[in-house]
């Protein structure tokens, strides 16, 4: 029951988390941070398998976290007041996740309590991807099973 209790996530809306509670809520599955395409005809969004220049790929973690929207104007910087366009977010995305009406996952941080846990799980980019800066643009592949 104790256990319970700290979950911030189950008791509170999103808009009432918060500034520590939303950014424990980030998995650090590096996934918001892929670059993306969509298909002109159906609409759907497709993520590819090259990150933002500034996501550390090893740690799936922003190198410019504090600065990120001043740098890179089209970074998706989310906040309890302003996140929209949850469909745009990952699937297994907390924010979304929570949004939806399902469960954080057994992988999450929150519910593991390891920090590791979305890379032991595969969850995350860690590994799968190349930055920008590391990729040709004429090379680009899709991320696998990334919905």
């Amino acid at each position: 029951m104790e256990r319970k209790r700290g979950r911030f996530w189950q008791a509170k809306s999103l808009k009432e988390v918060t500034r520590a509670e939303w950014e424990s809520l980030c998995d650090h599955c590096g996934r918001c941070c892929l670059h993306s395409v969509q298909d002109g005809k159906t609409g759907k969004i497709a993520l590819l398998a090259v990150a933002c220049r500034h996501l550390d790929t090893s740690t799936c973690r922003c190198r410019i976290y504090e600065e990120r929207s001043k740098i890179e104007p089209d970074c998706r910087t989310l906040s309890p007041k302003t996140f929209r366009s949850i469909k745009k977010l990952p699937y297994t995305c907390a924010y979304r996740t929570l949004v939806e009406g399902r469960e954080l996952a057994w992988w999450h941080p929150l519910v593991s309590g390891d920090l590791n846990s979305v890379h032991e799980a595969g969850i995350s980019v860690q590994g799968k991807v190349a930055t920008g800066e590391q990729i040709d643009l004429d090379q680009l592949e899709y991320f696998p099973n990334a919905k």
